[in-house]
């Protein structure tokens, strides 16, 4: 095992520690990625806050881009010094569900305390969202990694493995847009505004965001939103309504996983719309609505989990948008920190006002 330098969180709540750990080699079908960038997402920052539990310590991140420095054996056409993104999907390629195009779902278990990674001295860690990316090696499944262009920037191409897949695809494949419907996204952060940019690039007629602060509203404009409404109003959905010229939505997207927002959500919907549930609640929130209305009106809520995508799919489709000027990733991008100031990075991203901070590895 070789030692490497990682963010470890030993205590929930608390700043994570940058200390030395072990990796081991990669074994058949994984790759070693060494990491140029990590971006930090929202639920790296809920599971080290204790939201979901788990064990302990752990190396979260799961949002990153780099290259390939180690192969195992079966990896397919993947080779030495290949640009790849790496996300959290490790798909086993077989179980029913793998084998009906919903990866993000696979039925196979992995066990990610006994992983890849220990501590110094040998000690349980955890390989948190079967990733570990908020360090400077990772050791993944080929499967959970997808080539990018040389020529792609890896702070640029770290967006790709969650938050951006996660809301475009949660716009084009959750919701399955078609041109000329009608769209509420509830939560303009970074998954927001991507669900925004999916929305648009699916065709909406009109996309109506709704937040908390006037700041995001402007913010989610200028990624495609048509209309902007406060979250704080009395009645939100009625404003909504009122931006859609008098309908309710035909698909609502919650980015958001805050309780209130799932007890509005329904109520922003059209006949025959569904409520599309992304954002991540901590466990044991509970959410409540009216069932008779969503039965009468012929609407639905669904579960979207990283955008129900195919990285091999979606991932490369995307940059093409990417390069041809259609799908804003730069201006996702609030701020670069080094791994000695990743505190200070979740800090500002728990203040809300970043998009997206990313983690840039010294390579020095």
């Amino acid at each position: 095992m070789q030692s490497i330098k990682a963010a470890v969180c030993r205590e929930f709540g608390a700043p994570l520690v940058i200390e030395d750990i072990l990796i081991a080699p990669p074994g058949m079908g994984e790759v070693e990625v060494t990491l140029d960038a990590v971006a930090i997402c929202h639920s790296d920052i809920s599971y080290a806050g204790g939201a979901w539990g788990g064990y302990l310590p752990a190396v979260y991140g799961h949002e990153a881009a780099g290259v390939i420095s180690a192969v195992g054996e079966g990896v397919g056409d993947f080779k030495l010094g290949d640009s790849v993104v790496v996300t959290l999907i490790r798909a086993c390629g077989f179980c029913p569900s793998c084998a009906g195009g919903k990866p993000t779902i696979c039925e196979r278990s992995y066990d990610t305390v006994n992983g890849p990674l220990r501590t110094a001295d040998g000690g349980g860690l955890e390989q948190a969202m079967a990733c570990g990316a908020f360090a400077e090696k990772v050791v993944v499944s080929h499967r959970q990694i997808v080539r990018i262009p040389d020529t792609l920037s890896k702070d640029i191409a770290s967006l790709l493995s969650c938050g951006v897949i996660t809301g475009v695809g949660a716009a084009v494949n959750a919701a399955d847009l078609r041109p000329g419907q009608d769209v509420v996204v509830i939560g303009a952060g970074g998954v927001g505004l991507n669900a925004i940019q999916g929305a648009r690039i699916a065709g909406a007629r009109r996309i109506v965001a709704v937040d908390m602060t006037e700041e995001k509203l402007d913010i989610a404009m200028e990624f495609g939103a048509t209309h902007g409404v406060l979250g704080s109003l009395k009645d939100p959905w009625k404003a909504a309504y009122k931006a859609l010229g008098g309908r309710g939505a035909d698909a609502v997207l919650i980015t958001v996983g805050a309780i209130p927002a799932y007890d509005q959500a329904p109520r922003f919907l059209g006949r025959g719309g569904k409520a599309i549930m992304i954002g991540m609640p901590h466990s044991g929130d509970m959410s409540t609505y009216e069932p008779v209305v969503l039965a009468a009106l012929g609407q639905g809520m669904v579960g979207s989990k990283m955008g129900d995508v195919v990285i091999q799919r979606d991932i490369p489709w995307m940059i093409d948008l990417y390069e041809q000027g259609r799908l804003k990733l730069d201006e996702l991008i609030s701020g670069r920190w080094s791994l000695s100031q990743i505190n200070e990075a979740i800090e500002d991203t728990k203040s809300g006002a970043a998009k997206r901070n990313v983690i840039i590895f010294d390579k020095g």
